[in-house]
């Protein structure tokens, strides 16, 4: 039978190991590893250089002015720390090629569509309505060349669809004036 102190020290090497053993399982639910999530911070928001993008769809084209973020450090921090994004405006991530990218919300405050993009600007995949704070993993199996994110109900407001076509710079295919 073993005595009170000895079951002690036993549960002691017992939770410990299982602290241990959570902290090394736990790098959060995506690879760019676990951070707590942050209080809102405006001062902690990027603010990217400019420019018009189009979306068509069928017969109808909808215009926005997005951020453009193409560094690493600009993809990685993207809309994190703001609270409203005007309904004609977005960030639309380069990637320069297509590979396959996935997303999460940490550290975002507003729902957000995000519209992954081929390289010849098809939109392959869109998931809807995003969950801010949400640390899962959101996006397609196939490579994509760039991601366009736009206020959460975007995407059914305007019956957005994959098949339908960003039209930007980045993509060499703007309409000819």
């Amino acid at each position: 039978m073993m005595s009170s102190l000895s079951l002690r020290r036993l549960l002691a090497v017992v939770s410990v190991a299982a602290i241990f053993l959570v902290a090394a399982c736990d790098t959060g639910s995506s690879a760019q590893g676990f951070r707590p999530r942050e209080p809102l911070d405006p001062a902690k928001a990027q603010s990217l250089p400019v420019s018009t993008l189009s979306i068509q769809s069928g017969a109808q084209t909808f215009p926005f002015v997005v951020e453009l973020a193409d560094t690493p450090d600009e993809r990685n921090i993207g809309l994190m720390h703001r609270n409203y994004l005007a309904p004609d405006h977005g960030m639309l991530f380069d990637f320069q090629v297509e590979q396959q990218e996935r997303f999460w919300m940490r550290n975002t405050f507003i729902p957000l569509d995000m519209l992954f993009i081929r390289a010849d600007g098809e939109i392959a995949f869109i998931a809807q309505n995003t969950i801010p704070h949400d640390e899962r993993p959101v996006g397609p199996q196939q490579a994509v060349k760039a991601v366009l994110e736009l206020p959460g109900g975007t995407a059914q407001r305007l019956s957005l669809k994959a098949g339908d076509v960003v039209h930007h710079q980045i993509f060499g295919n703007l309409p000819k004036p």
